[in-house]
């Protein structure tokens, strides 16, 4: 087990590397000049010259990227000159010095991916904190949706083989893999909160948090994330019956299924102890990557609906030209694709016994 752990966190951290390193280039050569892009309209001489040195703009582009790796890496060195863009300081890196080596500090943090250009100095790491939460929370309630109703009517479509209920089931299906999220979103923020609003009492906009009318703070507000999660979870929901339909059929061939059967059990207790489990490995697949991409793929939904996630936020950061808030959003949104593939391989050697971690 530790073993394999190891192997693939050191395969997780070459690709994250490789994703860093191609996110890093592909803003840095983008036209304009990030130290104007921070000023705005109120940029002088002087003040220009300023933050490109409290940035590390006036570096050549091969130090820029290794300040970069420096400050997204959890062991990292700092020098002990106060002048110098990668020195310790307080507000701009969390953590704590290990050993000093004649100028260099070798520090354990926590990554520094930088400041927002567009809110006055805001650490992207606080930008992404206030905004992932939400995220998390709409993909984590579309994949449940898409995983129970998906599960439950893959089941149905498997017992009902070739019959008008199983092609009606086929076509919902299609129609949810087919249907592009922005369009599926609009649609139902128009006829669910708009044209139907009396009967659902649903808004066509709307966070998770919503400010009290007296102005006693904000308060949960749940009904805001059914549309949302709904439209995020149909084209998953559409995967998950036609890869639980056909996996089911494809279980229900084999030698241990028939001697169930002999043996007088029923539909239920047949899929439930024994065609379920096996029939669950592509499903997880499909489910992994899939909530992963809901991260990235809330874009849209997220935007139509006003909710305030991290979507969203990297909408307004590309309106706006936000670089640091982009960039950072990408290698965290990377991380947890990684991270999820680990768990998922874990899973998978729990619902398939033959599958050995070594």
């Amino acid at each position: 087990m530790i073993r394999y752990l190891l192997h693939k966190i050191g395969y997780a951290l070459l690709t994250l590397f490789g994703v860093i390193t191609v996110i890093f280039i592909l803003f840095t050569i983008l036209p304009g000049d990030p130290a104007r892009m921070m000023l705005d309209q109120n940029e002088n001489s002087e003040q220009l010259a300023l933050v490109k040195k409290k940035y590390g703009f006036d570096k050549p582009i091969s130090n820029q990227y290794l300040y970069y790796l420096n400050d997204l890496s959890p062991l990292s060195f700092h020098s002990t000159k106060s002048d110098s863009y990668t020195f310790l300081t307080e507000g701009k890196y969390n953590g704590f010095n290990l050993i000093t080596i004649g100028n260099t500090n070798i520090v354990l943090k926590t990554p520094y991916l930088r400041e927002s250009f567009q809110k006055s100095g805001k650490k992207v790491s606080d930008v992404i904190g206030n905004t992932l939460p939400n995220t998390f929370i709409l993909a984590l309630l579309a994949i449940i949706i898409a995983i129970v109703v998906g599960v439950f009517l893959g089941i149905v479509s498997a017992l009902y083989k070739d019959t008008l209920l199983d092609r009606m089931i086929a076509l919902v299906s299609s129609l949810g893999m087919s249907i592009p999220s922005f369009f599926s979103a609009i649609l139902f923020a128009w006829l669910f909160g708009f044209v139907w609003h009396s009967y659902t009492g649903l808004n066509m906009t709307g966070s998770l948090y919503e400010v009290d009318d007296f102005g006693e703070g904000s308060y949960i507000q749940w009904k805001n994330s059914i549309l949302p999660a709904i439209v995020l979870g149909i084209r998953p929901l559409g995967v998950v019956i036609q890869l639980m339909r056909n996996s089911l059929l494809e279980t229900f061939g084999q030698d241990y299924i028939r001697t169930a059967k002999a043996k007088g059990l029923n539909s239920f207790q047949i899929i439930k102890n024994h065609a379920l489990k096996n029939s669950l490995n592509p499903v997880v697949t499909a489910i992994s990557g899939w909530f992963a991409s809901m991260l990235a793929g809330a874009v849209f939904v997220e935007y139509i609906f006003g909710w305030n996630g991290l979507g969203k936020e990297i909408v307004e950061a590309l309106n706006n030209l936000d670089l640091p808030v982009i960039m950072g959003s990408v290698i965290v949104i990377a991380t947890t694709f990684i991270i999820i593939n680990i768990l998922v391989d874990l899973v998978y050697a729990y619902l398939d016994p033959k599958i050995r971690l070594s």
